[in-house]
Protein backbone atom coordinates (compact mmCIF):
# COMPACT_ATOMS: atom_id res chain seq x y z
CA UNK A 1 0.00 0.00 0.00
CA UNK A 2 1.11 3.36 -0.99
CA UNK A 3 0.16 6.53 0.38
CA UNK A 4 1.43 9.77 -1.62
CA UNK A 5 3.64 12.53 0.82
CA UNK A 6 3.41 15.33 -1.81
CA UNK A 7 1.01 17.53 0.60
CA UNK A 8 3.65 17.10 3.34
CA UNK A 9 6.58 17.97 1.29
CA UNK A 10 5.06 20.44 -0.76
CA UNK A 11 5.13 24.42 0.15
CA UNK A 12 1.75 23.83 2.27
CA UNK A 13 3.13 21.07 4.56
CA UNK A 14 0.02 19.90 5.41
CA UNK A 15 -0.21 16.34 7.71
CA UNK A 16 -0.95 13.43 6.21
CA UNK A 17 -3.37 10.91 8.04
CA UNK A 18 -4.24 8.06 6.79
CA UNK A 19 -5.65 4.38 8.05
CA UNK A 20 -5.36 1.69 5.22
CA UNK A 21 -5.43 -2.10 5.05
CA UNK A 22 -2.14 -4.11 5.61
CA UNK A 23 -1.64 -5.66 2.27
CA UNK A 24 1.18 -7.59 3.39
CA UNK A 25 0.02 -11.67 3.28
CA UNK A 26 3.02 -13.65 4.08
CA UNK A 27 5.98 -12.52 5.55
CA UNK A 28 9.25 -13.76 3.63
CA UNK A 29 12.32 -13.98 5.50
CA UNK A 30 15.38 -16.60 4.29
CA UNK A 31 14.44 -18.83 6.88
CA UNK A 32 11.19 -19.72 5.12
CA UNK A 33 7.77 -17.59 4.81
CA UNK A 34 5.10 -17.23 7.60
CA UNK A 35 1.50 -16.76 6.52
CA UNK A 36 -0.18 -13.65 8.16
CA UNK A 37 -3.32 -14.75 9.36
CA UNK A 38 -5.04 -12.06 10.95
CA UNK A 39 -4.02 -8.09 10.34
CA UNK A 40 -5.92 -4.85 11.65
CA UNK A 41 -6.04 -1.44 9.71
CA UNK A 42 -3.07 0.49 9.44
CA UNK A 43 -2.68 4.08 10.99
CA UNK A 44 0.05 6.39 9.49
CA UNK A 45 0.76 9.70 10.36
CA UNK A 46 3.21 11.98 8.31
CA UNK A 47 4.29 15.59 9.55
CA UNK A 48 6.56 18.24 8.41
CA UNK A 49 9.34 18.87 10.64
CA UNK A 50 11.93 21.17 8.50
CA UNK A 51 13.31 21.01 5.06
CA UNK A 52 12.59 17.44 3.39
CA UNK A 53 12.57 16.06 7.24
CA UNK A 54 9.47 14.07 8.22
CA UNK A 55 7.92 12.67 11.29
CA UNK A 56 6.23 9.71 10.32
CA UNK A 57 4.60 7.32 12.69
CA UNK A 58 2.77 4.10 12.00
CA UNK A 59 0.64 1.37 13.86
CA UNK A 60 -0.88 -1.64 13.06
CA UNK A 61 -1.11 -5.02 14.55
CA UNK A 62 -1.09 -8.88 12.57
CA UNK A 63 -0.63 -12.47 13.77
CA UNK A 64 1.68 -14.37 11.57
CA UNK A 65 1.76 -18.39 11.97
CA UNK A 66 5.80 -19.57 13.35
CA UNK A 67 6.40 -22.69 13.94
CA UNK A 68 7.38 -23.95 17.45
CA UNK A 69 11.32 -24.03 17.72
CA UNK A 70 11.07 -27.26 19.77
CA UNK A 71 8.08 -29.17 18.28
CA UNK A 72 7.84 -27.12 14.66
CA UNK A 73 4.32 -27.10 15.91
CA UNK A 74 2.27 -24.07 14.51
CA UNK A 75 2.27 -21.12 16.96
CA UNK A 76 0.04 -17.93 16.58
CA UNK A 77 2.70 -14.87 16.85
CA UNK A 78 1.09 -11.34 17.34
CA UNK A 79 3.26 -8.53 16.31
CA UNK A 80 2.14 -5.05 18.01
CA UNK A 81 4.10 -2.46 15.24
CA UNK A 82 4.24 1.09 17.12
CA UNK A 83 6.99 2.59 14.68
CA UNK A 84 8.01 6.85 14.94
CA UNK A 85 10.69 7.03 11.99
CA UNK A 86 12.57 10.70 11.33
CA UNK A 87 13.43 11.11 7.78
CA UNK A 88 15.27 13.02 5.59
CA UNK A 89 14.05 12.35 2.04
CA UNK A 90 16.76 14.43 1.05
CA UNK A 91 19.71 12.56 1.98
CA UNK A 92 20.55 9.59 0.95
CA UNK A 93 21.35 6.59 3.34
CA UNK A 94 25.24 7.34 3.13
CA UNK A 95 24.59 10.86 4.19
CA UNK A 96 22.49 10.03 7.53
CA UNK A 97 23.34 11.53 10.94
CA UNK A 98 22.78 9.75 13.75
CA UNK A 99 18.85 11.26 14.36
CA UNK A 100 17.88 10.22 11.81
CA UNK A 101 16.06 7.01 10.32
CA UNK A 102 16.67 4.98 7.15
CA UNK A 103 14.40 6.37 4.60
CA UNK A 104 14.25 2.85 2.66
CA UNK A 105 10.38 2.91 2.33
CA UNK A 106 10.03 6.44 0.58
CA UNK A 107 10.64 6.06 -3.09
CA UNK A 108 10.23 9.77 -4.47
CA UNK A 109 6.73 11.20 -3.15
CA UNK A 110 5.18 7.64 -2.05
CA UNK A 111 5.61 5.67 1.64
CA UNK A 112 5.44 1.93 0.82
CA UNK A 113 3.58 1.15 4.13
CA UNK A 114 4.18 -2.58 3.82
CA UNK A 115 8.36 -1.80 3.21
CA UNK A 116 8.05 0.07 6.32
CA UNK A 117 5.92 -2.65 8.64
CA UNK A 118 8.09 -5.08 7.20
CA UNK A 119 11.09 -3.55 8.45
CA UNK A 120 9.65 -3.35 12.04
CA UNK A 121 8.91 -6.94 12.20
CA UNK A 122 12.50 -8.07 10.70
CA UNK A 123 13.30 -5.73 14.28
CA UNK A 124 10.85 -7.32 16.45
CA UNK A 125 11.33 -11.43 14.90
CA UNK A 126 11.20 -12.87 18.16
CA UNK A 127 14.66 -15.04 18.79
CA UNK A 128 12.51 -17.96 20.31
CA UNK A 129 9.18 -19.14 19.54
CA UNK A 130 7.37 -22.27 21.81
CA UNK A 131 4.27 -23.64 21.66
CA UNK A 132 4.43 -23.58 25.46
CA UNK A 133 6.89 -22.52 27.88
CA UNK A 134 7.03 -26.59 29.20
CA UNK A 135 7.52 -27.57 25.33
CA UNK A 136 9.34 -30.80 25.77
CA UNK A 137 10.06 -30.90 21.63
CA UNK A 138 10.69 -33.92 19.13
CA UNK A 139 12.40 -37.55 19.78
CA UNK A 140 15.75 -37.57 18.27
CA UNK A 141 15.24 -40.72 17.31
CA UNK A 142 11.90 -41.25 15.41
CA UNK A 143 10.56 -37.64 15.48
CA UNK A 144 7.64 -38.38 17.70
CA UNK A 145 5.92 -34.81 19.29
CA UNK A 146 6.58 -35.37 22.88
CA UNK A 147 3.91 -33.31 23.59
CA UNK A 148 1.19 -35.79 22.47
CA UNK A 149 2.80 -38.62 24.10
CA UNK A 150 6.05 -40.58 24.79
CA UNK A 151 7.52 -43.38 22.43
CA UNK A 152 9.56 -46.16 22.83
CA UNK A 153 12.59 -45.33 21.52
CA UNK A 154 16.17 -45.58 23.73
CA UNK A 155 17.58 -42.33 24.60
CA UNK A 156 20.77 -42.32 22.69
CA UNK A 157 24.13 -41.34 25.03
CA UNK A 158 26.43 -39.27 24.97
CA UNK A 159 28.49 -39.30 21.51
CA UNK A 160 32.01 -40.53 22.53
CA UNK A 161 33.89 -37.39 20.74
CA UNK A 162 31.66 -35.03 23.22
CA UNK A 163 33.66 -37.16 26.72
CA UNK A 164 36.76 -34.57 26.81
CA UNK A 165 34.13 -31.73 27.25
CA UNK A 166 32.28 -33.72 29.92
CA UNK A 167 35.34 -34.44 31.79
CA UNK A 168 36.15 -31.10 31.58
CA UNK A 169 32.92 -29.88 32.69
CA UNK A 170 32.91 -32.29 35.56
CA UNK A 171 36.64 -31.92 36.41
CA UNK A 172 36.23 -27.67 36.90
CA UNK A 173 32.84 -27.49 38.62
CA UNK A 174 32.58 -25.20 41.32
CA UNK A 175 31.91 -26.30 44.47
Amino acid sequence: MLINLSDTLSDQHRTVEETVPLTMDVIRLKSGEYPVVSSGPVHVRAEHIRGKELLIHADARLVAVIPCDRCLEDVRYEFVLDSTKHVDVGLSDAELTEELDESNFIDGYDLDVDKLLYNEILSGWPEKVLCREDCKGLCRVCGRNLNTGSCDCEEPGLDPRMSVVRDLFQKFKEV
